[in-house]
């Protein structure tokens, strides 16, 4: 069974990844149009196109997804992605054209590997063309790439997340699926235990300093320095489905609905450090209740979270969580 994003008919999922950069993008394809939400929450997001998914606005479906690497730099992916979508015949028609809605999120993984070397529109255009309905590989691909969490104690002392994905199946056919990239200031927690996964790892390399008791107890010097140093440089990016029917408002609240996830593994979550994006797409003709597929987001959206960070490798002079156990 497909226990990832692809579980959801009628939409492929691609990766640009360059590890020698340490960076890459991922592209969710919904050619034939998706009822779309988003919902940001970090405080130094990087975003395109996400202003027209607001329940207000006209546009209703979306053509593709892009989650990217590469700072605001990796904004010029979804340039990509619109041209092969053009070049196929998908998007909004405006009468002498078909014009792709590619929203886009971005994610910072700059120290990494070459920080001149971000996603740009042909590496967009190549996650387009690698794009499957298989399962999704996760890990160190595309935008979980350069991916890494727990950055309280300087970059030198974070751990390497990466890219993962997870779907929920229900009795009566309802699928929920979730995809995250998992580039946090915070560290990532399993829910179960409470155990730190992956994060801020202690001076002696000793296990975890645990984030939230270094902040209870730093002094506020301290904390403004690391706010200085850390401004947008973290987000953790996701993308929720289900083949559940659901109209433009209701998306939305799907995707506010789902950052519960994230709060559940990774701590501390929407930082004005990180720039937290959720986008929810809509496809199928199921009927379900939106608070259902909420809470089934969340989940789907936290299991994601840990797939990342246990399918990540080393990289970048970075430790895994295999290293820690």
């Amino acid at each position: 069974m497909n226990a990832t994003l692809t579980a959801i008919p009628g939409l492929r999922v691609g990766h640009w990844t360059d590890l020698d950069a340490g960076t890459g993008c991922t592209v969710v394809l919904c050619p034939q149009g998706a009822v779309a939400g988003v919902d940001v929450r970090g405080g130094a997001p990087g975003t395109r196109e996400t202003a027209l998914l607001a329940p207000t606005c006209s546009v209703e479906r979306v053509h593709a997804v892009l989650l990217s690497g590469g700072s605001a730099y990796g904004l010029a992916a979804a340039d990509g992605v619109m041209r092969w979508l053009e070049e196929r015949g998908y998007g909004f028609d405006v009468g002498v054209a078909k014009v792709p809605i590619v929203p886009a999120a971005v994610l910072f993984d700059l120290p990494v590997g070459r920080a001149d070397v971000r996603p740009d529109a042909a590496a967009g255009y190549a996650a387009c063309q690698a794009a499957t309905d298989a399962p999704v590989a996760q890990g160190n691909v595309g935008a979980g790439t350069g991916a890494s969490c727990g950055k309280a104690l300087g970059f030198a002392r974070a751990t390497k997340a990466g890219l993962g994905s997870a779907a929920i199946y229900l009795a009566q056919g309802i699928i929920v699926a979730a995809l995250a990239a998992v580039n946090a200031f915070g560290d990532v927690i399993d829910p179960q235990s409470g155990r730190i996964l992956a994060g801020a790892r202690q001076l002696d390399d000793d296990g975890f300093a645990d984030t939230m008791a270094y902040l209870a107890n730093a002094d506020g010097l301290a904390i403004a320095r690391l706010a200085d140093r850390q401004r947008g440089q973290n987000t953790t990016l996701a993308v929720v489905a289900t083949n559940a029917v659901l109209p433009k408002h209701q998306a939305a609240r799907v995707a506010q609905m789902a950052h519960d996830g994230l709060a559940r593994v990774i701590r501390p979550i929407h930082t004005m450090l990180d720039g937290d994006v959720i986008f929810a797409l809509s496809l199928g003709e199921q009927r379900a209740d939106v608070s259902v597929i909420g809470a089934l987001a969340a989940e789907a959206v936290a299991q994601a979270v840990v797939n990342a960070v246990l399918a990540a490798e080393p990289l970048g002079g970075l430790p895994c969580v295999r290293d820690f156990t």
